[in-house]
């Protein structure tokens, strides 16, 4: 059975048992129109004849079967059996018994999916000219949701005005089901005038709108976004995505909000929701870590940036191969080149250089070019540690593609000024003095000189120490 058919025959179950042995009468009435105009007067209860109710008493028995675990098992079998006969004396019955009958086969019907019939079976119900009113709305709401799985959505918004004009109060429930039927119809302005309508009489009748209330109406905004304007479409869903994260926090509203946020180019409030959706350990996908990663770059966080990538790398999800089936436990951020060249990025910017040397190490040797042996080596380099940093840079010149070599070179120079190997320091500061950038070609040559000078210096201070100790 399907999950509608499921749903429309709980709702039966529940009510087929309260309205169907209601053996006493009351002296309230509901009135409404037949065709003709004359007004039909609905009783809220009538007594079922003995020998209906001895019947119906059987049903109820077998409806109430329980299985060895004290689960509930229907007897379907049983209850058409004894429905079965009591159909063979429809003609010798009063109407409201009629009426029992019919919907115990309504009942039947949907749950054999039978749908030509079961709405036969609840025409017949509302027509029988001594339904109480209980059994009639019931018809009425059935038939409607059955016209509505039919996608006969004028024969369903029909039904459900008629079921609101019948019933004693218009509650949020029904002009819920009245925006499901005209989104159906996609005739989405009646749709957001329903849900809006639906969520406000929640509001005040004092419970919590449903959760699929708020996304049929996010649903039914975004149809009309061509009518009412992009921008105003999306202001109007971010605000129901807020009341969505906070009523019902899952994962696709946090997403969705965070989304619409960035086609409204608010990357600060994008930011902020897709890291508390990190906080609640909603995100499980890669991209979605990347995302928030590159948010809080923009936002200069370069740390939280660092701790979010390395949390993704941390946590593990299930991973299904398609041909074997076989799952596996797949880390959510890949060690790429690419994912770890901005881990290293962000340690680097959030001034983290010990975390991030290490991880730049493995980029240069994933990588292709020579760049981030060239980083590498600058990050020695300002950690005083100059054998490494020129050996890293040395590997990434050989390693070629390379953009702007007179800096490289004027910083592999830098690092040969630092361990004192003056002559190999000019060496590069002259190929760096090469360059068509006048500003590099100045602090090269500068950085030329000042060795040259630095180079004197130190040789005159070396033949003084010399002197001073032979004398």
């Amino acid at each position: 059975m399907s999950k509608l058919y499921k749903n429309i025959s709980k709702i039966l179950f529940s009510t087929a048992l309260i309205i169907s042995f209601a053996f006493f009468s009351l002296d309230s009435f509901a009135q409404n129109n037949d065709q003709s105009g004359k007004k039909i007067t609905y009783k809220k209860a009538r007594a079922l004849q003995s020998s209906t109710a001895k019947k119906m008493a059987e049903v109820y028995k077998a409806y109430e079967r329980l299985d060895d675990d004290g689960k509930e098992d229907p007897d379907l079998e049983t209850v058409k059996r004894v429905l079965t006969e009591l159909r063979a004396n429809l003609a010798e019955m009063k109407s409201y018994d009629r009426s029992v009958v019919w919907y115990q086969w309504g009942y039947i019907y949907i749950n054999e999916e039978d749908i030509a019939n079961a709405i036969i079976a609840y025409e017949n119900v509302i027509n029988e000219p001594e339904v109480t009113k209980g059994l009639r709305e019931s018809g009425l709401l059935t038939l409607a949701q059955i016209h509505l799985s039919q996608e006969n959505y004028d024969k369903a918004i029909t039904l459900t005005k008629q079921w609101m004009s019948e019933v004693d109060k218009v509650t949020a429930q029904s002009w819920y089901f009245l925006g499901i039927a005209y989104f159906s119809k996609e005739n989405y302005n009646k749709a957001l005038e329903s849900m809006e309508t639906a969520i406000s009489m929640a509001e005040e009748e004092g419970y919590k709108p449903k959760e699929n209330w708020y996304t049929i109406l996010a649903a039914s905004i975004n149809e009309l976004k061509e009518e009412i304007g992009e921008r105003e479409a999306l202001l109007r869903q971010a605000d129901i995505y807020e009341i969505l994260v906070n009523l019902y926090p899952k994962k696709i509203y946090y997403l969705q909000l965070g989304g619409t946020y960035n086609q409204l180019g608010r990357e600060k409030d994008y930011m902020i929701t897709l890291k508390a959706a990190y906080a609640k350990d909603l995100l499980n996908k890669e991209s979605e870590y990347l995302a928030l990663a590159q948010l809080l770059l923009l936002s200069e966080n370069p740390y939280w940036a660092a701790t979010v990538l390395e949390a993704g790398q941390k946590k593990l999800v299930e991973q299904k191969d398609e041909e074997t089936e076989e799952v596996t436990m797949v880390r959510v951020v890949k060690d790429t080149e690419k994912n770890l060249k901005l881990l290293a990025d962000s340690w680097r910017m959030a001034q983290e250089i010990d975390r991030a040397i290490p991880i730049l190490e493995r980029v240069s040797k994933m990588s292709k070019d020579g760049k981030s042996y060239v980083l590498l080596g600058n990050l020695y380099l300002s950690e005083d540690k100059i054998t490494q940093a020129i050996d890293a840079i040395e590997k990434g010149i050989k390693k070629g593609g390379l953009k702007n070599t007179s800096q490289v070179y004027m910083a592999l120079g830098q690092a040969h000024f630092e361990n004192q190997s003056f002559e190999t320091a000019k060496k590069q500061f002259r190929i760096a003095a090469r360059s068509k950038d006048e500003k590099i070609k100045k602090a090269a040559n500068n950085w030329l000189k000042y060795t040259e000078n630095e180079e004197v210096r130190v040789k005159n201070l070396a033949l003084r120490r010399d002197f001073i100790q032979n004398s």
